[in-house]
């Protein structure tokens, strides 16, 4: 059993042998297939490249390719072949320290190889393949020789196999040293500099042979990056890279350590001389042109050496305009000349570049000059990152209107105190008045309830990188800063409708073989056209009524926001650090940044010049925009824009007043709803006997002035409980309905000194129905003081009463219903006072109607509404019989002036004097108990004790205290 168990083991494990044999002779047979199938396919493909390669040249060998730069209209600006007259040397006048250096970072085994350094190439595609393909290069010198010559400078297998190819060839053409003269005088030093003797006269004002090692070395490490290693522009950097080149002349043994250390402990500054020429207008345009050449695989030697046609976005004529704004007072009067400035300039809807001001100075010893502060500036960008960062966002991802409300306060994060620019708070304001007026706590609580992770992926999609998000960065306070340029690019896109394009210099280029390469930027929807509009709409507003008016141009639609920075702590002065401007139209968004290098107690911003950068581009917009025609900005389908009551934030209806009424856009859909304006309902018609004809015809001649009855008082309740922005409205109604029942309980009860008053009232009602008349005739009487005097004779003081009492009593009678009282006074007061507070107020309402103090237009309303309130009595308990008591009871009620009135004018009409001293006798009785109660009423509404005050003065009292 042993044995036979041993035995199937072993032919297991022979089978799983054989298995193994079989699976390993299949893979190297498919590796051997594919190998052949590769190197089949690659030699097809690599004869195809070799074939068309071009033949070697004596003249392109020796001489650079001049490329040249044309503007954005085709017009040829200037050949790129350098400033400097080029001085070739034959190879025995170059030093050996030079040759040394030029080996030892180029190509060390230079005197080994045939043209191509197996070594070296090994090494590179192990760099190429760990980080991608062309991270580094394999080109020997010979190799570099040769590559200008070749129809693709960018990296390509095609022009690698070319260059191979090539270098071999010329390796049996000429010698190490010619090939080596060839290359030390045809390559680009940088600052206009062709070949290494003119580089060492445009550096140091030597000859070649009078260079140090440390001389030599900075030349050396110049080829590679010759604007970045730029020791005029890049000091720092030049060093490191010197510092390189002496490391690897020392690892290669072509300088002891002693020697490197003491040359390298010699400044970059020390060494060079001050640069002979200053840069034109053009050359900060060319030095973002480089930059964007850089980016799609096009080297800077290859711009100087390499024979193109690059066609530019340059607009010469702006580019003209911005260089004399920075550098002349044409356009602002700077305050010193260490006062700095860096201007933008792109077209709108493409984000094509049309000028760059670089900077402001001219002087012949400032070597600061060559920086750029449109493309190379680090700064905080200030208020305005607002639109950017807390706004936008919000507008796009949560569908906020321009009338978004945030509660300007004091607020502190993180033990941090923050404030606005002014030290004060404005309570509840919409982001188009803290973008208006630039507070910074509404833009701050933006930015917090959109999230930081949200503000930072929507400026990421704008170009604007942020490495992290904190409340600080809402209103500018940027760790690491932006520049113009990055600025400009993310305004243009609200201008364009939310469309994005990274700003860029090149249209295309067209290489010696007539291929082109195109490079405009290509859009990108960033955010739908409805928050772009949003933003240009509320930027306008800055440019029109706040902060921005400096910069406004007549004639043109412009939308813009201002920014400024702080003092650093422990400077003490009125100014800032950074002022920034950035705006557009539809034609032209530009970016302007003033300050200084270093913030100092003598270096900074003072006030009275934190105006030029909006100067600035008020002039160079103007400037720029002449002659062409420039549309407004046009709102979309998307959006509508609505009158909107601003003290309740709902949409405004007939009886809102026009100084509350403010304009605000809103995404469709999104709308407030619209206050509910009430209509009363025409009393049902009842059988009334003739003793109340006169009455009730006098109420249908006046149907505008009635009350509401209980049922219209419920349905405008129910109307108002439909639009939950009003529940103020059914509170103050719920409130009121005891008063309400109150009155209605007096109505039922009337009082002995109206019953005693009640024949006089019929009377003149069954002789004569038509009386009606006179009463409608009664405002037409106000105007004049006889019949006033009259009818407040002997009773001054009780009519001052009663007027206030009109404010209150009426009020009650009137079931304490907002709508009804605004339609029964006819006066504006009420309805400004429904807008601030939601709901109105009977009190207020009688106080407007009352607003001129002329009694017999007073009376003639509240007898009105006592008709009408009787009426409604009549219906509801079915008694026409009690009319005219529920009549006379109700006008004595609401004031006992409008009883004396009405009395005296029937007396009139009756010819009775009697009859009038008995009602005048028995008014007085009536105001003297009615005074009693309401002067309790009177204080606790708080209106003011003249019934003659004006419903403007009312109106305003209201405003003060709702914004306490």
């Amino acid at each position: 059993m042993g044995k036979k168990i041993n035995d199937n083991s072993n032919e297991e494990r022979q089978g799983k042998r054989k298995n193994k044999k079989h699976f390993a002779r299949n893979v190297l047979l498919f590796a051997a297939f594919l190998m052949v199938f590769v190197l089949s396919f690659g030699s097809y493909q690599t004869y195809a490249y070799i074939d068309d390669a071009p033949t070697l040249d004596a003249n392109k060998l020796s001489l650079p390719q001049s490329s040249t730069i044309y503007d954005a209209e085709g017009n040829k600006i200037q050949d790129i072949v350098g400033k400097e007259h080029r001085k070739v040397v034959a190879f025995d006048e170059i030093p050996t320290e030079v040759i040394n250096a030029f080996i030892a970072v180029e190509d060390v085994r230079f005197f080994d190889h045939n043209g191509v350094d197996i070594k070296r190439i090994g090494g590179a595609v192990v760099a190429n393949v760990k980080d991608g393909f062309g991270a580094e290069g394999a080109s020997t010198i010979t190799q570099q020789v040769v590559k200008n010559m070749l129809l693709e400078p960018e990296k390509t297998m095609k022009r690698k196999v070319q260059e191979a190819y090539l270098a071999v060839q010329l390796e049996k053409k000429y010698s190490k040293q010619e090939i080596l003269s060839m290359y030390l005088n045809k390559i680009y030093f940088g600052q206009g500099a062709y070949g290494v003797a003119t580089a060492a006269d445009v550096y140091f004002n030597k000859s070649l042979d009078e260079l140090t090692t440390g001389e030599a070395a900075l030349l050396a490490g110049l080829p590679q990056r010759p604007s970045g290693y730029d020791p005029y522009k890049h000091p720092e950097l030049a060093n490191d890279r010197r510092a390189t080149v002496l490391g690897l002349m020392k690892q290669h043994g072509f300088i002891s350590e002693k020697e490197r250390e003491k040359e390298a402990s010699i400044s970059v500054q020390e060494m060079i001389v001050d640069q002979k020429k200053q840069p034109t207008t053009n050359d900060a345009f060319i030095d973002q042109v480089i930059t964007d050449l850089e980016k799609a695989g096009i080297s800077e030697e290859a711009l100087y050496s390499g024979g193109l046609e690059v066609y530019t976005t340059l607009d010469q004529n702006a580019q003209e305009i911005v260089d004399k704004a920075l550098t002349t007072n044409r356009a602002v009067t700077y305050p010193d000349e260490k006062f700095r400035a860096g201007i933008s300039l792109l077209d709108t809807q493409t984000g094509a570049i049309r000028a760059i001001g670089g900077n402001r100075q001219t002087g012949e010893n400032d070597v600061q000059k060559a920086f750029n502060y449109a493309t190379q500036l680090e700064r905080s960008p200030g208020s305005t990152i607002k639109p950017i960062l807390d706004y936008a966002p919000g507008i796009e991802k949560h569908k906020w209107s321009t009338n978004k409300q945030f509660v300007d306060e004091k607020l502190k994060l993180n033990g941090k105190e923050f404030s606005n620019w002014n030290d004060e708070f404005q309570g509840s304001v919409s982001i188009r008045e803290a973008l208006k007026w630039s507070y910074n706590i509404p833009a701050i609580k933006a930015f917090m309830e959109v999230g930081g992770e949200e503000a930072q992926a929507f400026a990421k999609e704008l170009g604007i990188s942020i490495d992290q998000t904190y409340p600080a960065y809402a209103i500018g306070g940027f760790a690491k800063g932006i520049s113009p340029l990055q600025l400009s690019g993310a305004y243009a896109a609200f201008g364009s409708g939310g469309t994005f394009h990274e700003p860029y210099s090149v249209e295309k280029v067209v290489y010696p073989n007539g291929k082109e390469l195109a490079l405009t930027s290509e859009s990108n929807r960033v955010m739908n056209e409805g928050t772009a509009y949003m933003i240009t709409d509320m930027l306008r507003t800055v440019v029109q009524e706040g902060t921005g008016m400096q910069a406004g141009v007549n004639g043109l639609d412009i939308a813009g926001k201002t920014g400024t920075t702080n003092l650093p702590e422990g400077i003490n002065g009125d100014g800032t650090s950074d002022a920034w401007f950035s705006g557009y139209t539809t034609n032209y968004t530009a970016a302007v940044w003033t300050g200084y290098d270093q913030t100092t107690q003598e270096s900074y911003i003072r006030k009275k010049d934190d105006d030029i950068a909006k100067l600035l581009f008020q002039h160079v917009m103007s400037e720029v925009s002449e002659g062409k025609e420039t549309k407004s900005f046009e709102k979309p389908e998307s959006v509508v824009e609505l009158k909107i009551d601003k003290n309740t934030g709902l949409r405004a209806n007939g009886q809102t007043s026009s100084s509350d009424i403010i304009k605000e856009l809103y995404f469709k859909g999104e709308e407030p709803k619209k206050a509910v304006i009430p209509e009363p309902k025409k009393p049902e018609p009842v059988k009334k006997d003739n003793r109340n004809d006169s009455n009730n015809s006098e109420a249908d001649k006046k149907p505008t002035s009635d009350q509401p009855s209980n049922e219209q008082e419920s349905d405008k309740k129910d109307s108002a409980k439909e639009d939950n922005n009003v529940d103020q409205i059914e509170e103050n109604a719920n409130n009121n309905e005891p008063k309400k029942e109150s009155e209605e309980e007096k109505k039922e009860e009337p009082s002995e000194s109206n019953k005693e008053q009640e024949p006089v009232k019929e009377e003149p009602v069954e002789e004569e129905p038509d009386d009606a008349e006179p009463v409608e005739e009664e405002p037409q009487t106000t105007d004049d003081p006889a019949q006033e005097q009259e009818s407040d004779q002997g009773t001054e003081e009780d009519n001052s009463s009663n007027s206030d009492n009109d404010s209150t009593g009426n009020s009650d009678n009137n079931g304490g219903t907002s709508e009804g009282n605004a339609d029964n006074s006819g006066g504006s007061g009420e309805n400004e006072e429904e807008s601030n507070t939601g709901s109105s107020n009977g009190n207020s309402s009688n106080t407007g109607g009352n607003e001129t103090g002329e009694t017999n237009e007073d009376n003639a309303s509240d007898e009105d509404n006592g008709n009408n309130a009787s009426d409604e009595s009549n219906t509801s308990e079915e008694s026409n019989s009690d009319s005219g008591t529920a009549s006379g009871n109700n006008n004595q009620n609401s004031s006992g002036n409008t009883n004396n009135n009405g009395s005296n004018e029937n007396n009139e009409t009756q010819g009775s004097n009697a009859e009038s001293d008995e009602n005048q006798d028995t008014s007085e009785e009536i105001n003297k108990e009615s005074n009693d109660s309401s002067t309790s009423n009177v204080k606790k509404s708080g209106n003011n004790d003249d019934s003659s005050q004006g419903e403007g003065e009312t109106t305003q009292k209201q405003k003060i205290n709702d914004n306490e």
